[in-house]
């Protein structure tokens, strides 16, 4: 009997997931833990091993379909085994509606929060690109001759006014369209006439560069690059968490510059005894040790009451091709600065790999956004979805500064704490922030941490 391949569920709040690609083709011979296809989850693109061995007979769901997770998206057995007709339907679990928070939780126990969303600062709008022509609807009212003749000179139907009967676009139509459009006076070399057609573009929307407004393959390859595309689900998930946090969450930001010299002589002393912590190392030790002091900054509100979180789960902001991850080190307060470094460290390689599970990727209760490497004198974060505050960490910069009545250059990191103002007031972010600034500033701490 063929086996079913199910669509796994990783991660309590993955309810689907889109295939990305087939690494197996059917007809093809499968040994048990050979990578079937790779599939895309909110956050990161995984691969989902085979539990059988066998022939790939039939794959059900092609790439770049998005369906429920415990959906059955191909079938493995003997070679020439008949395969049921239709799939099962998929076992869907329902998420649950969130909690609202309680107001007096019990200690010990943290709060598992919306999975943090990746920090950025919100975007510009981007141009309106030159649209494609969509391609006539079956259901559009449009004899076969009209249909043909849309195809045939790259127009887009929908902008065509039918006068048969029911509003059906005849022929008549495509061509009254086209002299009131002057079609025929069009300047467009064949090759790019060929290649519109091809993509689907509306040649009548084309913007000409060449010599007279001459259309030539520059103008539709622009064109092509220009239009509509639609966004991976991480980036859809990243633009739809980023508008709840600033719809439902308050923000308000105050900044702080620390002077990192001890901390650049700290790292070179470390250095020399083989040891390599790095700026990012100081700066979460810093934020977990506030945090403790510091225990509403690692709360969460709904706007009616707060849940204190016991644990400090500490989100850290990553860069990868696709967008923003954060990657969540679980009980960071209990982890040493050595602990912080491996345990940041694996999850950043995860990252970049594309091997982060939707599990390490949920339930922080504080993120650190840090932008240190990328020559940044300052910046803000959208504070994830259930939590408190985020904090931007800037780059380190030679900075005239007065130190002991005197204008002395030294090494300063402007630190931006963003603020959920429904629950931080602008004393307690002060507090806060400048908590941390002098952990950073501590030479004897890190001495005796190091």
């Amino acid at each position: 009997m063929a086996q079913a391949v199910i669509l796994p569920k990783l991660g309590q709040a993955t309810e689907e997931s889109t295939i990305v690609k087939w690494l197996k083709k059917e007809g093809e011979p499968v040994k048990k833990g050979d990578i079937l296809f790779e599939m895309e989850t909110d956050k990161a693109v995984l691969e989902a091993e085979s539990f059988f061995a066998g022939t790939l007979l039939k794959i059900l769901v092609p790439e770049g379909a998005t369906v429920p997770v415990n959906t059955v998206v191909a079938y493995i057995g003997k070679p020439g085994e008949s395969v049921p007709a239709t799939a099962p339907a998929p076992t869907v679990t329902k998420a649950h509606a969130p909690q609202a928070p309680s107001a007096s939780p019990a200690p010990g126990k943290p709060v598992a929060t919306a999975a943090p969303a990746p920090v950025a600062a919100v975007p510009a709008p981007a141009a309106t690109p030159v649209a494609a022509a969509p391609a006539a609807s079956e259901k559009m009212f449009i004899s076969p001759r009209a249909r043909a003749l849309v195809k045939e000179k790259g127009i887009a139907a929908e902008n065509i006014q039918g006068t048969g009967p029911n509003g059906r676009i005849t022929e008549a139509d495509v061509d009254a369209y086209l002299k009131a459009k002057n079609y025929d006076a069009l300047r467009i070399t064949p090759a790019a006439k060929q290649q519109a057609i091809r993509e689907k573009l509306d040649i009548l929307a084309l913007r000409g560069t060449g010599e007279g407004g001459r259309i030539m393959t520059a103008d539709v390859e622009r064109a092509m690059a220009e239009r509509p595309k639609p966004m991976s689900r991480m980036r859809q998930v990243i633009a739809q968490r980023l508008t709840q946090s600033v719809v439902t969450s308050p923000h308000f930001y105050v900044t702080v510059s620390a002077d990192m010299g001890n901390i650049v002589e700290l790292r070179k002393e470390l250095k020399a005894r083989q040891v390599n912590f790095t700026v990012t190392d100081f700066i979460l030790e810093s934020v977990v040790l506030a945090l403790q002091e510091f225990p509403v900054l690692n709360s969460v509100t709904d706007g009616r009451t707060i849940r204190w979180n016991s644990a400090v789960h500490l989100g850290v902001a990553t860069s990868v091709p696709e967008g923003l991850v954060v990657p969540v080190i679980r009980n960071a307060q209990e982890l040493a600065l050595a602990g912080l470094h491996d345990a940041a460290a694996a999850l950043a390689q995860k990252a970049r790999e594309g091997k982060l599970r939707p599990d390490e990727m949920a339930s922080s209760t504080f993120t650190v956004s840090n932008m240190g490497m990328l020559n940044i004198e300052s910046f803000t974060a959208i504070i994830n979805p259930g939590e408190a505050a985020i904090l931007a960490v800037s780059s380190t910069v030679e900075t005239p500064v007065a130190h002991d009545g005197k204008a002395v250059i030294r090494p300063m990191m402007k630190m931006t704490l963003s603020s959920d103002h429904r629950l931080v007031d602008g004393a307690m972010a002060a507090q806060f922030i400048n908590c941390i600034k002098t952990k950073l500033e501590d030479m004897e701490l890190w001495k005796r941490l190091t």
